[in-house]
């Protein structure tokens, strides 16, 4: 691939995947031999060290068209249906087509609760960064099977911009059937201008956001420029480019028109910046040793916490204190007060053993602290 530099700079993207790209929409079959392109481009970016995750469509799709069901708008309970039925076929699909890199395919169905409610966004991210750890490619889409209209995303551009959130991704790459953002609509106007660089999403900016020109998509422009404030605010480029071509993020470095929404900042540092600001609902105090790994960059485990002070749940801020009381930082807990509280001055493999159940080896982990 001839480098794009600013695609090629990515650590770790995530990449939409609409259904209208991934299943043909006169027969509601799988568009095979574009997902095959799709995978060998997914397979070298892997090659190169990059994470990749996928935010992918098409579970209705593909089950409306086994259970044959109606063309038109389905009710929540054929939806339901449609997505436990299409679920398993777009899994296996993504299976199929990474497994001949020796690439692991991961599935991941979240649901807007598993964003909004603290615990479950820690226990979501840990598990992201727990699957990008041991090399897998997750495949990311909203639970429709049991999300209702009150307990969902509505479509994955939002969804796939919390995830980069989530994942501290720097990079969000929307394949579409645009090749990014107009001043107008190009099918109606031919004076629209394409936009290939938004520094800041300004009112006007946003005021052009249109609505979905694709039948069997949920979103449009406008959902797209939502998903542009979600992730630049947490430190990740935006890119809206054609998907509907062969090898599409091949070509995306390769230099196709695209339009690029600049992040307001590192996605670490917007993190950071997040849990400093937070007020505190305990604390805990740490001995010197503690203190000197934690300075080095390290994350908090049990042995090195003297006390545990306050009530708090998972996910919940705290304060870290040194012997003396004075505060060396903040971070979300990895353990409610009560847990906190059985296992500290124990090692990690003691946890266990302390708890019952299996713990994660950190109190504390860095990801999650600000000194």
């Amino acid at each position: 691939m001839a480098p794009l530099s600013r695609f090629a700079e990515a650590r770790r993207l995530v990449v939409k995947i609409g259904s209208a790209l991934l299943v043909d929409g006169p027969s509601g079959a799988l568009r095979l031999d574009w997902l095959r392109g799709l995978a060998a481009d997914i397979a070298e970016l892997r090659g190169r060290g990059r994470d990749v995750l996928m935010v992918s469509s098409g579970s209705i799709a593909l089950g409306r068209r086994a259970l044959s069901l109606p063309e038109g708008t389905l009710s929540l309970e054929q939806s339901q249906a449609a997505a436990a039925v299409g679920q398993i076929r777009l899994a296996r699909a993504y299976e199929e087509a990474l497994a001949p890199y020796g690439l692991t395919t991961a599935q991941v169905l979240l649901t807007l609760e598993d964003t909004e409610n603290r615990r479950r966004y820690l226990n979501s991210r840990a598990t992201l960064a727990t699957l990008l750890g041991l090399g897998c490619v997750p495949i990311v889409n909203e639970n429709d099977t049991v999300a209702t209209d009150e307990i969902r995303y509505g479509d994955n551009d939002r969804l796939a911009a919390q995830v980069a959130a989530m994942a501290g991704a720097d990079l969000l790459v929307l394949l579409s059937d645009v090749d990014g953002l107009y001043t107008a609509n190009p099918m109606t106007d031919p004076s629209a201008r394409h936009l290939p660089r938004i520094e800041a999403l300004t009112p006007e900016i946003e005021a052009l956001g249109g609505e979905a020109i694709n039948a069997s998509s949920r979103g449009g422009m406008r959902t797209k420029l939502i998903a542009a404030r979600t992730a630049t605010a947490a430190g990740a480029a935006m890119v809206i480019a054609r998907g509907d071509i062969d090898n599409p993020l091949r070509a995306l470095e390769q230099g196709a028109r695209h339009s690029w929404f600049m992040a307001t900042g590192d996605a670490q540092v917007a993190r950071k910046r997040w849990i400093s600001g937070m007020k505190p609902k305990g604390a805990v105090l740490i001995d010197a040793g503690a203190a000197r790994a934690l300075t080095a960059g390290k994350s908090l485990l049990p042995a090195g916490v003297l006390a545990i002070e306050g009530r708090f749940l998972r996910g919940d801020p705290v304060a870290i204190k040194d012997p003396d009381g004075l505060r060396l930082g903040k971070g979300l807990a990895g353990y409610d007060a009560d847990e906190a509280r059985q296992i500290i001055g124990h090692k990690s493999t003691e946890i266990k053993g302390l708890l019952g159940h299996p713990g994660r080896a950190a109190l504390i982990h860095r990801d999650d602290m600000v000194m």
